[in-house]
C-alpha cells in the first residue's frame, strides 16, 4: 500500500450505474430496431470511458488531459451475410445512421458459412463481483503533485542527468453487450496507473529507462518513491554497456518479456492464425509444445485481475480452463467464427485472452526467485529490453534486437547494448528450463521471469 491512494468508490459508483443501464436500454432498443429492418440477429457493443491524465517534466507540468469518450458497434446478420458500422456519437441520428449503414453493408455482402452470433446456450448467466471497480477520487492538483514525487524521487539519485518525464493516469469505463439472443452483459472497471523515464549520461554515453505500475486500485500502487528509486536504478544500471561477440548461450527474460513470449504461443494457438494455415503450432492439439513440468492456466474471474471477465466479446460465459497440461497444448484459443472455420466449439475468448497464470517452477520441482534463476543460468544472458518485430507466427522464426545483461557465475556482470537475440519458437518453448516466482502483475499474463536453455547472441 502507498500513499498515493485517496478516497474511492464515491458518488462515481452511482453515476456508473446510472450510464450502465442507460447504455443497456439504447442496445436492446437498437437490436429491436435491427430485427424490425429485417435482421435475423443482431449485436450491439456500447462504451464510455473516463479520465484524466498528467504528465511532468522537470519540475513542471507538460500536459493535462481529461477525457471522455463514448463508443458504439452494431454488427447485423441477414441469414449469414453480415454487416458492422461504429460511431463516437450517442446521439440519436448518429445511431440511426449507424444502424442504417451496418444494413446496408449486409444485404450487399456474401453469405459466410461462419458468420452469426455464438451460440444462446454459452451466454453467460452468472455475473459475479470480480472487484475491478475502484474509481481514483484523484483531481488535477493532486495528480500534479503526485507526478512531480515520483520524478523528485528520481532526480535525487547521483549520476541522473535529465527526464523524460512522469506521468500519472487514472482511468475508468463502464460497457455493455448485448445480442438478438436477449443477453444483456454489463461491465464496469478502473485502470490507473503511474510512470517515468529518466536518462544518466557522462562523458561515455547516455542511457534511459523507464518504470511503471499499473492497478486496479490505486491503494495497489507502490509508493511514489519507491517507483522513482527503481526507474533510476535501472536507468544507472545501464550505464557503461557493451555488446558482445557473437555465441550460443543461456537466456534467462525477465518478467515483463516473459509475458511476451508467452503472448507469442498465444498467438500461434489463436483461431484467426489457425484457420489461415498461419501458424507454427497447427494441428497441434494434445502434443506436447512446452516441458513436461510446465502448465498454464486461464483464469478468467480472478478478483481484481487485468483480465477478468465474466463473459467474452461474444457474451460466452468464461470459465478456468487449462491452455498447456504437463507441457501439453490442451486446446486453442477461439472465439464462435475461428472455431466455426476449425470444425471446432468456442473456448470463450472472442476479443482475447483472460487472466493467463504461467506456473513457476523446473523439471527438478524448485521454485525460484530471481536471484535464483540467476545462479541456475550461472554464465549467461539477461535480457531486459527487446525491440524490432523479427518474429513470424508461420514459421516460429524469432530474431530481435536486445539490451540486458552478462552474467557469469550467477552473478551480474556487466550491462550489454547493440545486440541480437535468435532462434525458433517452437525451440525456445520446448527448451524453457525454470519458470520464477517473480510474476509480473501489471498484465493479463502473470509470468515469472523465463529461462531458456539456448538461443542464439549475435553482436560484434
Amino acid at each position: 500500500m502507498s500513499e498515493v491512494a485517496t478516497s474511492q468508490d464515491r458518488s462515481q459508483t452511482d453515476r456508473s450505474e446510472a450510464e450502465l443501464d442507460r447504455l443497456a436500454e439504447l442496445a436492446e432498443d437498437v437490436i429491436r430496431r435491427a430485427r424490425t429492418a429485417g435482421a435475423s440477429q443482431a449485436e450491439v457493443a456500447a462504451s464510455i470511458d473516463t479520465g484524466l491524465s498528467v504528465n511532468v517534466r522537470l519540475g513542471e507540468v507538460e500536459t493535462v488531459e481529461h477525457t471522455r469518450d463514448r463508443g458504439f458497434s452494431l454488427t447485423v446478420y441477414f441469414g449469414q451475410r453480415k454487416g458492422s458500422a461504429s460511431t463516437a456519437d450517442l446521439h440519436p441520428d448518429s445511431i440511426q445512421a449507424t444502424l442504417d449503414q451496418a444494413c446496408a453493408i449486409a444485404r450487399f455482402t456474401e453469405a459466410d458459412p461462419a458468420a452469426g452470433l455464438a451460440d444462446a446456450s454459452r451466454m453467460a448467466t452468472s455475473f459475479p463481483d470480480l472487484d475491478l471497480w475502484h474509481p481514483w477520487d484523484i483531481d488535477t492538483t493532486r495528480a500534479i503533485e503526485l507526478g512531480l514525487e515520483i520524478e523528485d524521487a528520481g532526480r535525487a539519485h547521483a549520476g541522473i542527468s535529465n527526464s523524460d518525464g512522469a506521468s500519472v493516469q487514472a482511468g475508468q469505463g463502464v460497457s455493455v453487450y448485448a445480442n438478438s439472443h436477449g443477453f444483456v452483459g454489463r461491465e464496469r472497471g478502473t485502470r490507473h496507473s503511474l510512470s517515468l523515464a529518466l536518462i544518466a549520461g557522462d562523458e561515455d554515453g547516455m542511457q534511459r529507462d523507464y518504470w511503471y505500475d499499473s492497478v486496479r486500485a490505486a491503494g495497489d500502487f507502490m509508493s511514489a518513491k519507491a517507483l522513482g528509486d527503481k526507474a533510476a536504478e535501472r536507468t544507472l544500471a545501464r550505464m557503461g554497456a557493451r555488446s558482445l561477440s557473437t555465441r550460443q548461450c543461456p537466456v534467462l527474460f525477465v518478467p515483463e518479456l516473459a509475458r511476451g513470449l508467452i503472448g507469442h504461443l498465444l498467438g500461434a494457438v489463436s483461431g484467426g492464425a489457425l484457420y489461415r494455415r498461419a501458424s507454427f503450432l497447427l494441428d497441434h492439439v494434445g502434443k506436447p509444445v512446452m516441458p513436461a513440468w510446465l502448465n498454464i492456466n486461464e483464469r478468467p474471474q480472478l478478483l481484481r485481475g487485468q483480465g477478468s471477465g465474466s463473459f467474452d466479446a461474444e457474451g460466452v460465459a468464461t470459465r478456468d480452463s487449462a491452455l498447456i497440461e504437463g507441457g501439453v497444448l490442451a486446446r486453442y484459443v477461439l472465439g464462435s467464427y475461428s472455431a466455426r472455420k476449425l470444425g471446432l466449439e468456442s473456448t470463450g475468448n472472442a476479443g482475447g485472452i483472460h487472466n493467463l497464470i504461467v506456473d513457476s517452477g523446473s523439471a527438478d520441482h524448485s521454485q525460484d526467485n530471481f536471484a535464483g534463476l540467476l545462479q541456475r543460468m550461472g554464465t549467461g544472458l539477461l535480457v531486459t529490453e527487446v525491440m524490432g518485430q523479427g518474429v513470424s507466427t508461420v514459421t516460429g522464426d524469432y530474431s530481435r534486437g536486445a539490451s540486458g545483461f552478462w552474467v557469469e557465475n550467477g552473478q551480474i556482470a556487466y550491462p550489454v547494448e547493440g545486440i541480437t537475440i535468435a532462434a525458433n519458437l517452437r525451440e525456445m518453448l520446448a527448451g524453457i528450463l525454470a519458470v520464477g516466482t517473480d510474476v509480473d502483475r501489471r498484465s493479463h499474463i502473470l509470468s515469472g521471469s523465463i529461462l531458456l536453455e539456448r538461443m542464439t547472441v549475435a553482436g560484434e
